[in-house]
């Protein structure tokens, strides 16, 4: 009862954020190179597996997914606010955007040569996160990639730690223990990579990119 609430409680926050969001974001790849970078990586693993059925899930406003069709990819948004999705559909009327939810996609068992979840997993609760991986999991295609980004704990060895996001609370996680986590539902880490907090930054947080593959094969 405690996660469903939660659920319902983290869509209405970002329901009520959406065009504060939209605005926020729509340019936030602008002035970052790295996760352009780390976009670009992924665009391009996920093409040379044949596959470039891509999902963003957790859109949001869907700049992202707009981005990701612009490296080459066929790609969709999904996210549980209803708001976000009509702000992403309006911004971007050509791609598509379900509402939805990551422990229950509407997606076919291995439809996808991708899947990417940026930021989107920090509102899950930690007993909650092992069926959304699995989720993950199902709908990627063998040799399907993930992409998931999120805030680090600050000690590797607390598996997570609370912290006070700005919509609803939120989670950071040890990346090596995320890694697990993935490798346990059938997902090996392919690469990695930290961004250290900038002192102008809001929150003192390393942010953390794990590239992860479905192994070939795997149904």
């Amino acid at each position: 009862m405690v996660e469903h609430d939660a659920f319902h409680a983290t869509r209405e926050a970002y329901d009520a954020a959406a065009s504060v969001y939209a605005q926020m974001f729509r340019d936030t790849l602008r002035d970052s190179p790295l996760d352009r970078a780390v976009l670009g990586a992924f665009a391009e693993v996920v093409r040379a597996n044949g596959n470039d059925q891509v999902a963003d899930l957790g859109c949001g406003p869907g700049h992202i997914t707009a981005h990701l069709e612009g490296l080459g990819l066929s790609a969709c948004g999904v996210d549980a606010s209803p708001a976000m999705i009509t702000s992403a559909r309006q911004a971007y009327p050509g791609l598509r955007f379900d509402v939805g939810s990551m422990a229950s996609l509407d997606i076919a068992d291995g439809e996808l040569g991708g899947v990417l979840s940026r930021w989107s997993i920090i509102h899950t609760p930690p007993r909650e996160l092992p069926p959304v991986l699995a989720e993950f999991h199902r709908v990627l295609a063998p040799g399907g990639h993930l992409l998931v980004g999120f805030s680090a704990t600050d000690d590797p060895s607390h598996p997570t730690q609370v912290f006070d996001h700005t919509v609803a609370p939120a989670y950071r996680w040890s990346p090596g223990h995320l890694a697990a986590m993935l490798r346990e539902c059938g997902l090996a880490e392919v690469a990695r990579m930290t961004r250290e907090p900038q002192p102008t930054d809001r929150r003192q947080f390393q942010e953390v990119h794990l590239l992860a593959r479905k192994a070939s094969g795997t149904g």
